[in-house]
């Protein structure tokens, strides 16, 4: 599902350091019952090539920002995310 509003998240890389990212949109697979996120880094400059990012994700807790994020591993949930991607991008350019 795409998202309605400009959600940003926090996200913390290897070595800790905290980044901003701008969320995309977020999709559910119901086969697998997997959810994905993918994100954009939030201080990219105009004219920058965009980077995004993907994960897949599980809500934990009661808060609705709390989430664990898992490094997407396989080919076949990269081409999924990807065609989500371009079927989300066509949708915006039409």
């Amino acid at each position: 599902m795409a998202l309605e509003k400009e959600e940003r998240i926090i996200i913390p890389d290897e070595n800790g350091e905290e980044h901003l990212f701008e969320v995309l949109f977020t999709f559910d697979v119901e086969q697998t019952e997997q959810s994905y996120i993918a994100v954009v880094p939030a201080e990219q400059k105009e004219g920058d090539e965009v980077e995004v990012f993907a994960f897949r994700y599980e809500e934990k807790g009661n808060e609705e920002d709390d989430l664990a994020l898992y490094q997407i591993d396989s080919d076949e949930e990269w081409e999924m995310v990807e065609e989500m991607l371009n079927t989300l991008t066509e949708e915006d350019l039409t």
